[in-house]
């Protein structure tokens, strides 16, 4: 009875909120395809022909027709355009179509000849796969990946037999630079930084060093190509350093129908007014939920909307994910539960690389499911037919909200989004607009509604409408918190997982950058409510019981023991994904 009031006072603050005027916005439009065919371009017949096999489709991408002219002249390029449009491939053809002109014939014992270097390591296993593709009309060119999470031996045999395309993440490819005597860049003539800006955001910059002093000093000289869907004022820097001359390619500017020179760090990128692209073809939605029902209005939705589709969940941390996974299968697909069974996944950075790799190639073969993911997902993934992106947490930055987004609505695709906000946090949609990016507002009880659809979480009242009155529909809400409730204290071991998964999001919550604290501010939350998102019915006294928390913990307001751990937390930065 106690959930119940609760919900029906919150419930009116969400009526409250649910007018907030949303800015005007010119969305940013990026053209995905062209009239013009790739026989236009001049390539091989053998990769002509591969090309359609691959793409079943003669019609050349916006950003592969400015790139790949470009690159096929010897240029340096940084290549901008939005999610989904065709990027690998702008690259992945003038290398192949290079490599297989050169005379005589390159062979394995020649080492990288392209170097390939993308953040995480779905892309860089994805990136591997295109090109494997791509020369199989060219049996003398072998392409090779190396990532975390695989054995070294096994990479270092394939390094002594020879890899001509070397797809690789940054911190392992350091590895070998430094511990294996196969690992020569003599020959390279090609540097590719897909997902550049999410390489310096990870923290690779001194891996980037190191491999660009080893490029230098080692081999020729070299193209360079710096692509992503978002530019930032680092990597501008980075252009600066290692592009000669380069062009600048940038499909979503109405002014530029061709490529034009770069202008390096003078045009500001990543600054509060620079506008972002997302797909035409995409529907971006957000919705106001008071903390109490996020966790309820999340299970509705995945319920109403993943009937034979795909969704991705994104969420800020490993706990969380590890957390929701183990709760929605034991209420959502356990014996109690009366609606069609749902396929859940998970996909982290805490997984080991056997288990990443199998979820990746499950998840993108699958008609319908759930992916529980963090941003380890976020950029470069084709992961194909995905009709929703939920964003459970907020991202940390607008250009962080496109990457997400752009996991659906690929290539033409249609898709759809949806992100989660709290009354608190409305001020995040004016954010958004100011980088050109517009959100139609989904109303709450529109989705909770959902709940009339199904008999097992009615409550005590007889209704006969499939439709429901307010009251209904908080009723039924109030049912299916309670049986999360019920499943978090079960056994100390769920509930442990709760208040871990709790933590976690708490000290995310700190990791927001400064410009953006107005809106995503420790203190702002009601932790009560926030435990509640979590199944839990009170906020857990203590999280952690460490020296400094204690004493953090004096200074603050009575009755709000957990913002010490969370001070703690803003302070060092610390947070996981």
């Amino acid at each position: 009875m106690e959930t119940s009031c609760v919900c029906v006072c919150v419930w009116g603050k969400q009526l409250m909120f649910g007018s907030h005027s949303r800015p005007v916005v010119s969305e940013v439009k990026e053209k995905v395809f062209t009239t013009d065919s790739f026989s236009n371009l001049g390539l091989h017949p053998h990769l002509f022909r591969r090309l359609i096999r691959i793409t079943k489709c003669f019609c050349v991408c916006s950003v592969q027709k400015q790139t790949i002219p470009a690159l096929m002249s010897g240029r340096d390029a940084v290549v901008r355009s939005q999610t989904g449009s065709g990027k690998t491939l702008s690259y992945g053809i003038p290398i192949v179509q290079s490599l297989q002109a050169v005379l005589p014939k390159i062979q394995r014992a020649d080492g990288p000849l392209a170097l390939i270097l993308v953040p995480t390591r779905e892309l860089a296993q994805q990136s591997f796969q295109i090109f494997q593709k791509l020369v199989k009309p060219f049996t003398w060119i072998v392409p090779g990946v190396l990532m975390g999470g695989e054995k070294r031996k096994a990479e270092k045999a394939r390094l002594r037999k020879g890899i001509n395309i070397l797809v690789s993440t940054p911190g392992r490819l350091v590895d070998h630079i430094n511990n294996t005597l196969n690992m020569v860049f003599s020959s390279v003539q090609w540097l590719v930084l897909d997902e550049a800006d999410r390489i310096l955001d990870m923290g690779f910059e001194k891996d980037l060093t190191v491999i660009l002093n080893s490029l230098n000093s080692n081999g020729p000289s070299r193209q360079n190509v710096l692509l992503s869907a978002t530019l930032t004022n680092d990597l501008a820097r980075l252009s600066d350093v290692c592009l000669k001359d380069p062009v600048s390619v940038q499909v979503s500017d109405p002014n530029a129908s061709e490529v034009t020179p770069s202008t390096g760090s003078s045009t500001q990128p990543g600054s509060q007014s620079e506008s972002f692209s997302v797909p035409e073809a995409l529907k971006q939605h957000m919705v106001l939920v008071p903390s109490k029902l996020r966790l309820v209005c999340l299970a509705s939705f995945i319920m109403e909307k993943c009937k034979g589709n795909k969704m991705i969940v994104f969420m800020a941390s490993c706990e969380a994910v590890e957390f929701l996974l183990s709760l929605f299968k034991s209420v959502l697909c356990g014996s109690s539960a009366k609606h069609q069974p749902l396929k859940f996944l998970r996909l982290h950075g805490n997984m080991k690389q056997e288990e990443r790799t199998e979820v990746y190639e499950e998840f993108s073969v699958s008609k319908s499911g759930v992916l529980l993911c963090t941003d380890v997902a976020a950029r470069g993934l084709d992961l194909p037919q995905v009709t929703w992106i939920v964003q459970y947490n907020p991202p940390i930055s607008a250009a962080e909200y496109v990457h997400r987004v752009g996991r659906t609505a690929r290539i033409g695709a249609e898709g759809n989004s949806l992100l989660f906000l709290t009354p608190a946090e409305t001020a995040y949609i004016d954010e958004l607009a100011n980088h050109n990016i517009s959100l139609s507002e989904m109303k709450l009880y529109d989705i909770l509604s959902t709940l009339m659809q199904d008999d097992a979480y009615k409550g005590r009242g007889k209704y006969h409408s499939k439709v429901g009155t307010h009251q209904e529909v908080r009723e039924r809400a109030t049912v299916l918190q309670t049986e999360f409730e019920n499943a978090v204290h079960a056994n100390q071991e769920t509930l442990q997982g709760a208040k871990k998964a709790l933590q976690s999001f708490l000290r995310s919550y700190t990791a927001y950058p400064t410009a953006l604290k107005h809106i995503f501010h420790i203190r702002s939350l009601h932790l009560g409510h926030a435990a509640k998102s979590f199944g839990l019915r009170d906020a857990p006294q203590r999280l952690q019981t460490s020296k400094t928390c204690r004493t953090l913990k004096r200074k603050e307001p009575r009755g709000f023991p957990m913002v010490a751990t969370c001070r703690q937390a803003e302070q060092t930065g610390e947070t996981s994904y």
